[in-house]
């Protein structure tokens, strides 16, 4: 499970989106553009729905997630189970440090998993290439949040 925001799509709002591998999109966030991308990960978070094989209700919690920085919730991911790549911010690093044995150990962080990261950049540069998703047409948050999930689905169908 990998996830990461999007840059800001005009009229002040920005969509965030949660993905797994290249297009197939779980969920989506429409937040306004201003807001703190830190704030609106456990929100995300709990959009996911991952279909099960067979019967039973979806899944609600990911395997792992891989983000960026601005994504630094790590207590919230521990809290559930999830296990994270998220490279560690420069003044916590410094933070870390300055407490000694009291700052702990820093947090694992895996640089190859990291590199998968731009699998969801790549679905954003598709979802780019629609031109309402680009521009933002859309005047009601709504239609601008279905028009995304409408693209990605066109995108996985084109995948598969």
């Amino acid at each position: 499970m990998r996830w990461c925001h999007h840059p800001p799509a005009g009229l002040g709002t920005q969509p965030l989106v949660a993905g797994i591998g290249e297009e197939r999109r779980p969920a989506v966030l429409l937040t306004a553009g201003q807001r703190h991308d830190g704030i609106c990960a456990r929100p995300l978070l709990e959009r996911i729905r991952v279909p099960r094989i067979g019967r039973g209700r979806p899944r609600c919690r990911p395997d792992h997630v891989v983000a960026d920085k601005a994504y630094a919730s790590r207590a919230y991911l521990r809290k559930r189970g999830i296990g994270h790549t998220i490279p560690e911010k420069r003044d916590q690093q410094r933070h870390r440090r300055n407490r000694g044995r009291d700052g702990g150990r820093p947090p694992r962080f895996d640089r190859e998993i990291y590199r998968r990261r731009n699998t969801v950049e790549r679905c954003f540069n598709r979802l780019k290439s629609f031109r309402g998703i680009a521009t933002r047409y859309d005047k009601t948050a709504t239609s601008y949040e279905a028009a995304v999930s409408l693209a990605s689905f066109l995108l996985w169908a084109r995948s598969v």
